[in-house]
């Protein structure tokens, strides 16, 4: 291993802390520039132990492409979500528990889908199989559960499977 990888073993963690914290401040004055490279160094250092595997994207542009539609999908259901509630009255939301089977294994292509239901609005993760061969969802509104399933497999099941595995 060389000395680079001992002092910076997650450069992508390092690089995104030491932007999130001038961004955060809103200054690039030489404190917060020395206060966000010492963090950058610091924590991913400190937790080096809790990342059970590497990372590796296989296909960083499709992952910058993936965050970028996540976004788009929680700005949409958001606007989903609060016309169902304002619309309460006239039509309730056919809310239930939906299985998906999983083809995604990688542990961090499962955790990249955990954090994906958990923000965009109108789904929670509820349970994951032991063999991770399935994953159940409560979500909001279904129409129709196997469209839902077909959707929620090609929108991210897919492209996490592209970039982790």
């Amino acid at each position: 291993m060389t000395s680079f990888a001992k002092l910076v073993p997650a450069p992508l963690l390092s690089t995104a802390l030491f932007l999130l914290w001038l961004a955060l401040q809103r200054s690039t004055s030489p404190g917060q520039l020395l206060l966000g490279l010492s963090l950058a160094l610091t924590v991913p250092l400190a937790t080096v132990t809790l990342r059970p595997t590497r990372v590796r994207v296989r296909r960083p542009l499709l992952a910058v492409r993936f965050v970028l539609m996540v976004c788009y999908d929680v700005l949409i259901s958001n606007f989903k979500i609060a016309r169902s509630v304002i619309g309460w009255r006239w039509r309730k939301p056919r809310a239930r528990f939906v299985v998906i089977p999983l083809e995604l294994s990688d542990p961090l292509g499962l955790a990249g889908l955990a954090m994906v239901t958990t923000i965009v609005p109108g789904t929670v993760w509820s349970e994951l199989a032991l063999d991770r061969s399935a994953l159940m969802l409560h979500v909001w509104d279904v129409d129709d559960e196997r469209d839902f399933i077909i959707h929620f497999k090609a929108r991210y099941e897919r492209p996490l499977l592209e970039i982790f595995q």
